[in-house]
């Protein structure tokens, strides 16, 4: 067949992908439920560029100081109505998604407070802004205490524990919507509606800041419409598309993202300054596409789920489980194992596929991290990745792909590499 042809010149063998087509025979019923959440999630995104007037003078490009940007003050209109929120914070100089945790949180903590993390520990980058782990300019330097409530055995939100744990001091819970580095399940919007209501129940008054990461238009709503104060997230993610090539948001209520522009910039100036760089205009058509292009990307990692799972290997999110996040995670057993899978996908990226992946000492991090991106924009995991911390039990952790043919034939190429390996037999 010709199609086998030209897969079988990518490095596919004949039975991974009839092994792949027998899987694609299941899926058909929840790929649509992922295009309708998508459908819906694009009016909402056309609904927030049409009531704002986006027009091509938003396009046009700043320097300098940024004031009176328009396409900058617009483009946070529409992110703040797409997210019902009161006001937003969008900006290229929001280098990522730690950086954006990182400013909501000393934005809105002071000399004396505490910060409440109610699903464990938090993303491992997220540890030494904190100072978990000390780091200078940290919070903990800065007068600000930690605590956290671990989740209970099922991985859920551990309500007796957390209002055991809410102190007088107590001023901003943290939830983490994505599981990071950790084979827990995702939180759904639901979930974290719930745990908001009760924190907010126990001591009214308590601002709380959702990370948002990877989970954006994979629902119909948003933390923000359940409670958060704040949402952050990375531009270079979900809601970039594929298209913004670096940036940050952080959409809630006026007064947290007020403090969050004076953060970012400094006290007096505010969001009033922040040029757009001539980068603008990727950053609305990106925003315009993430719910097609998240769509594609769950649609991969269902994919991923119901190939490995039959194999022997533990997947979380289980492939017939509903998703909250983009992230599909796979407990591969040994260092050998995640290095083929990642070579895998390496030699699927349309940039760089010749490079062999290997782990390494990644900044943030206290283990070795491999991580396989061949993407157009560095590190842009809303792209066709895959990576993992090398320690037990051994899980990649992978996601994105602009395409769901691309996530596909990614996925495929994981298998093959795997067998190559004698690491799987079909």
């Amino acid at each position: 067949m010709e199609k086998n042809r030209l897969l079988n010149e990518l490095g596919l063998s004949d039975r991974v992908i009839e092994y792949g087509e027998s899987v694609l025979g299941k899926l058909e019923k929840r790929f649509k439920e992922i295009d309708e959440i998508a459908e819906r999630n694009q009016a909402k995104v056309l609904l927030a560029m049409s009531k704002n007037r986006v027009s091509a003078a938003c396009f046009s490009g700043t320097t300098g100081y940024g004031y009176d940007d328009l396409g900058r003050d617009t483009l946070e209109k529409v992110y703040a109505d797409t997210f019902h929120t009161e006001a937003a914070l969008v900006r290229p100089q929001i280098t990522c998604g730690t950086h954006a945790l990182a400013t909501a949180l000393s934005a809105n903590l002071k000399p004396g407070d505490e910060l409440l993390s109610i699903n464990g520990a938090p993303y491992d980058t997220l540890q030494e802004v904190i100072g978990i782990r000390p780091s200078p300019c940290s919070l903990a330097e800065l007068g600000v205490r930690y605590s956290q409530v671990d989740l209970n055995e099922e991985g859920r939100f551990d309500f007796k524990a957390i209002e055991k744990a809410i102190t007088k001091d107590t001023a901003l819970v943290a939830i983490q919507r994505s599981k990071g580095y950790s084979m827990r399940p995702s939180f759904s919007v639901a979930e974290i509606g719930e745990a908001i209501a009760f924190v907010k129940k126990v001591k009214p008054g308590l601002k709380v800041m959702v990370d948002n990461c990877y989970g954006e238009f994979t629902e119909l709503i948003e933390p923000s419409d359940v409670g958060a104060d704040m949402i952050v997230g990375s531009l270079i993610k979900n809601p970039g598309g594929g298209l913004a090539p670096t940036g940050g948001y952080i959409c809630g209520t006026k007064e947290c993202v007020e403090r969050c522009a004076y953060r970012l910039s400094a006290p007096g100036l505010g969001r009033e300054v922040g040029a757009n760089l001539g980068i603008i205009d990727r950053l609305y058509q990106g925003f315009f596409l993430a719910p097609t292009v998240t769509a594609a990307a769950e649609k991969g990692a269902i994919f991923a789920a119901e190939l490995y799972e039959p194999l022997g290997y533990k997947c979380v999110p289980k492939a017939s489980e509903t998703r909250h996040d983009i992230i599909q995670s796979i407990e591969l057993g040994s260092e050998e194992a995640m290095i083929a899978f990642c070579k895998g996908i390496q030699l699927a990226a349309p940039v760089d596929s010749y490079v062999t992946p290997l782990p390494w000492d990644m900044p943030g991090y206290d283990d070795k991290v491999i991580m396989a991106a061949g993407a157009f924009i560095q590190g842009a995991s809303i792209e066709l990745s895959a990576d993992g911390p090398i320690r037990k039990p051994y899980a990649v952790y992978f996601q994105g792909g602009l395409t769901w043919a691309h996530a596909k034939l990614g996925i495929l190429m994981s298998l093959e590499t795997m067998i190559s390996r004698g690491l799987v037999k079909l």
